[in-house]
């Protein structure tokens, strides 16, 4: 399989709000985890980092010119394997030890990252049998109903627990702009992982469903706006009462 080269590994759009939407294009679509990078007047939050498989600092000039906090939404091998290159670590309380001593068991690295999670590889010497996400110890933990705060722009914590015992998704109510993480996106979602809890899963869409979202920018896939938000909620929720 074709090697990428580490200036070709990422992808930056922006869509709207002060909202900077990075990826790694070379993922297949559904392990491919959304970075989102948000302005703030005194500082800036990123929500996830993605693999690590390459820099994220050395080759996204955006996410090193001001202070930023970088925010895990949970701590999945796809979501916080740049974390480490930031000095300010958050993540909810009940995956701090993820953080802090990631094994590939612990962040699903194993049993998904193979070559076949790719269209191209990253560079040398990366080798999907030996891929780990590296530590990254939480400089501060995340609980319900906390804020990570920019200044002009305040993102409420919401924990959202299901996926894995930690998930947060971040809601600017002044906006209506929600990070949802993996609790909900536009795309198959993932309930069986070896720490996933189906009361918990539905406890949170019960949670988010009327959030009076105008936008959702979610863990994987596109974004979306509120109808279709309540649309996918309404079809979980009727089929698990199904």
């Amino acid at each position: 399989m074709e090697r990428m080269r580490a200036a070709d590994w990422w992808r930056v759009r922006t869509v709207g709000d002060g909202v900077t939407w990075i990826d790694e294009p070379h993922i297949h679509e559904f392990y491919r985890c959304n970075v989102w990078h948000v302005r703030g007047r005194d500082g800036d939050m990123l929500v996830d980092s993605g693999m690590g498989v390459v820099s994220l600092r050395e080759w996204v000039p955006l996410v090193t010119e001001r202070p930023l906090e970088a925010v895990a939404s949970h701590t999945h091998f796809d979501h916080i394997g740049c974390h480490h290159e930031f000095p300010c670590r958050s993540c909810h309380g009940a995956e701090a030890e993820m953080m802090r001593s990631p094994t590939r068991v612990a962040t699903l690295a194993d049993p998904y990252v193979t070559d076949e999670i790719f269209t191209a590889l990253p560079p040398a010497p990366y080798l999907s049998a030996t891929y780990a996400v590296k530590a990254a110890p939480a400089t501060r933990l995340l609980w319900d109903g906390d804020a990570v705060d920019l200044g002009d722009r305040r993102f409420e914590v919401i924990h959202t627990p299901g996926h894995s015992p930690g998930g947060i998704a971040l809601w600017e109510a002044a906006t209506g702009v929600l990070f949802s993480g993996d609790i909900v996106y536009d795309g198959p979602l993932i309930e069986d992982t070896y720490h996933s809890d189906a009361a918990d899963y539905h406890r949170s869409m019960v949670r988010l469903y009327d959030l009076p979202v105008r936008v959702v920018h979610g863990g994987h896939f596109a974004s979306y706006g509120r109808e279709r938000h309540r649309e996918i909620i309404g079809n979980w929720l009727k089929g698990k009462e199904a």
